[in-house]
């Protein structure tokens, strides 16, 4: 993205004086102090004034942050060595197939990038010829500036005439629906905007003619940021109409009760002639749903009927023609399947279909022929097929990995189509992609997913350990490295954590890891409180006023990493993203002695200011709300900006954000590093990296993720004084 041209001598000077500076070290921040009263405790902020990221000098400041930082980390000997590595890791399998819709007829959808490309692209595949077609090229978009443009999600119409897609421009998240007519080969005349990338995409009508989709409300240029999720609709749309004139079919204030902070979108299934009214109450993980006839949609007022709310913690469902499965913690702090009936829900009535037990339910899906349930269990992921037989719950059935795998994941099951694909996978093998065929109970290998020339390189292993946190819950840990590694404090070490929204941390294996492996590395993932490896009670584990577990948790891993030998303090880093922000940013301004560096991605970093920004106010639910004396409690114990102390020998720390982040503002990493480059008294840096292309990291190209992994992996060791790392 072109940067911004700013005006003005005063400005002038204060870049050109910054840049001068550049080569001794970074442009210090001037302190505008502000203090505010929350609840009778004052607290003081030195740069406040760093959340206007269209004052000039504060623009200024960052882009003289990201100068400086990109030349320290270019200059840092064998990073381009290791970026050439990375490329080529990547590169071992021919393509990568993702977000698959399997047809009746065997026909596929599917999302590719071949390993020379930079974006995935989508394509069609005929089930009988295997004929490959391309319906859908990012590439040919570009964003303002001319910077690049990027997916957000694809849905082909249940006849396969149209397909609705999205382009998001340079990680921004914020999306244009566009049509494609397969048949021509060109877009339709309207388009819709103010979408987003995950609840917004379409549903298509029964009969093809239209679809309905979520969509912001359109705000003055001027409005606060707070309102820019507010009040989002559900419409509908008919192909060949004005998308202004769409009609609301699901919205506060008219069909059914809905704040206005809630997210509402309408879901149609396949072979139903129900929808369902979907509420996402704002990062909250438990839903709301009602259902209302299809046919309905197209009248002024929709019969919405209930069919659960907040209290019966339902956070998967899945549509089989007259029933709905719900997947839900009420009275199974690790979940369990119910059903009921679309007509006349009734939750207390509601059959169970896998009842509680120590095994996490994660996912669902309905196939034509059984519901399919994608579940947690001792730490391995399994998949059970319930078959849908006479109305009643069928016994579950277990479907065995593939062999050599470990664990399965359920990728996909449609209620049009027998059966499902199921994904294997491990931590130091490459998986595979297998249809299995309900008739023989057998997996076959699809092919989509090829071999690629690194996925079975051996002399790696996985540990799984349980690790005794500070009130002395067990936590577990995951070990990567080479098989025989000698345990003397030796090898580079990252922790990776995240711990939050109950999302958990499963085996995947990525080609790329062997640069850090093959040198003697060890990579760990802390699986913390505040994620859903033990399901409901986990995440709450971790969350507002328990939120100082997810930390506290994660120091234990890498406290349990040095005692047991696998690395030192001098060779420990530690690493967090987005909500993982917290994670890390709390673990090194708590124990900053445990770290010889750590990187902060887009990280949540100033936890009282949180709710000021545009995604700040459906965090509230995760995070807590200032406007309590509790939430206030508990966000400035999260809030790592505030927990940075003068004086201190802080780790090396690089902090990196996408300026068109949607979800984190990048000002929260403005502040964080300034904040540390004045407290720090290591001497070790403190670097900004800033990408004008990128947002939240969703949308970035192939080319962004390895350029920027190489900088983060180069820094780390050559803070670590690994052998060939040098500045």
């Amino acid at each position: 993205m072109t940067l911004r041209k700013w005006s003005g001598l005063a400005l002038a000077l204060l870049v050109c004086a910054a840049a001068a500076g550049a080569a001794e070290g970074p442009p210090v921040a001037e302190v505008r102090a502000v203090t505010d009263d929350y609840h009778g405790r004052k607290i003081t902020d030195p740069y406040r004034y760093f959340e206007n990221l269209t004052d000039p000098a504060v623009r200024g400041w960052i882009d003289t942050q990201a100068k400086y930082a990109a030349g320290v980390l270019a200059k840092i000997r064998g990073r381009d060595q290791l970026l050439k590595r990375i490329t080529e890791l990547d590169a071992g399998a021919p393509y990568r197939i993702s977000v698959i819709r399997r047809w009746p007829n065997g026909d596929l959808h599917y999302l590719k990038r071949m390993a020379a490309e930079n974006l995935d692209k989508l394509y069609f595949r005929d089930g009988k010829s295997g004929t490959e077609r391309l319906l859908v090229d990012p590439e040919r978009y570009a964003s303002v500036g001319g910077g690049h443009a990027s997916l957000s999600f694809c849905r082909p119409s249940n006849d396969g005439k149209y397909v609705a897609y999205g382009i998001a421009a340079a990680g921004s998240e914020q999306t244009v629906l566009h049509v494609l007519d397969v048949a021509a080969g060109k877009d339709l005349a309207e388009t819709i905007d103010r979408m987003e990338s995950d609840y917004t995409a379409p549903c298509w009508l029964p009969d093809n003619g239209g679809f309905v989709y979520s969509r912001r409300r359109l705000l003055a240029a001027d409005a606060p940021a707070t309102e820019v999720y507010k009040r989002s609709r559900a419409f509908l749309h008919r192909l060949g109409t004005d998308p202004e004139k769409d009609s609301v079919v699901f919205e506060m204030g008219s069909d059914v009760p809905m704040a206005e902070t809630d997210f509402p979108s309408v879901v149609i299934t396949a072979g139903s002639r129900w929808a369902v009214g979907k509420i996402k109450h704002g990062d909250e993980t438990d839903l709301t749903l009602y259902a209302a006839p299809v046919e309905s949609l197209a009248r002024p007022a929709r019969p919405w009927r209930k069919v659960c709310g907040m209290e019966q913690e339902v956070t998967e469902f899945a549509v089989h023609g007259e029933e709905i499965y719900l997947v839900t913690a009420a009275g199974a702090p690790r979940y369990r399947v119910v059903r009921t009936s679309l007509e006349r829900p009734d939750f207390a009535k509601a059959e169970t279909v896998v009842a509680a037990g120590p095994a996490v339910v994660e996912w669902i899906g309905a196939g034509r022929d059984a519901l399919y349930v994608s579940s947690l269990d001792g730490g391995l992921n399994k998949v059970a097929q319930i078959a849908f037989a006479g109305g009643t719950a069928a016994a579950i059935e277990q479907i065995q990995p593939p062999a050599g795998a470990a664990s399965a994941f359920l990728v996909d099951a449609n209620p049009d189509t027998d059966g499902a694909l199921i994904a294997s996978a491990s931590w130091t093998r490459g998986g595979g992609l297998y249809a299995f065929d309900p008739a023989t109970k057998s997996l076959t290998d699809t092919g989509l997913r090829p071999r690629g020339k690194f996925d079975d390189v051996e002399g790696y292993e996985a540990e799984e350990v349980q690790v005794t946190s500070h009130d002395g819950e067990r936590v577990p840990l995951s070990i990567l490295h080479k098989k025989g590694i000698a345990l003397d404090g030796s090898h580079p070490t990252l922790v990776n954590g995240y711990g939050a929204y109950g999302m958990g941390m499963p085996p995947h294996f990525n080609p790329i890891n062997l640069a850090w492996l093959e040198r003697g590395g060890v990579l760990a993932y802390a699986h913390v409180r505040g994620g859903g490896e033990f399901g409901k009670e986990w995440h709450r584990a971790g969350q507002k006023a328990t939120k100082p577990n997810t930390w506290k948790d994660f120091i234990a891993c890498c406290e349990y990493l040095v005692a047991k030998g696998y690395t030192s303090p001098a060779k420990l880093a530690g690493e967090g993203g987005s909500a993982g922000g917290i994670l890390i940013g709390r673990a090194v301004t708590e124990r900053p002695d445990l770290f010889a560096a750590a990187v902060m991605k887009v990280g949540c970093l100033d936890l009282l200011r949180m709710e000021t920004t545009t995604n700040g106010v459906p965090n509230i639910p995760e995070f807590g709300t200032v406007k309590t004396r509790e939430g206030f409690d508990g966000l400035l114990a999260m809030s790592a900006y505030h927990h940075v102390v003068d004086q201190t020998k802080y780790p090396a720390v690089l902090l990196t954000h996408g300026i068109n982040d949607p979800r984190v503002e990048p000002w929260m990493s403005a502040k964080m590093t300034a904040r540390l480059q004045a407290a720090t008294a290591s001497g070790k840096p403190v670097l900004f990296r800033v990408d004008y292309d990128a947002g939240h990291g969703i949308g970035s190209t192939k080319e962004q993720h390895h350029q920027q992994l190489a900088d983060e992996w180069a820094f780390l060791l050559w803070q670590m004084g690994e052998s060939g790392f040098s500045n």
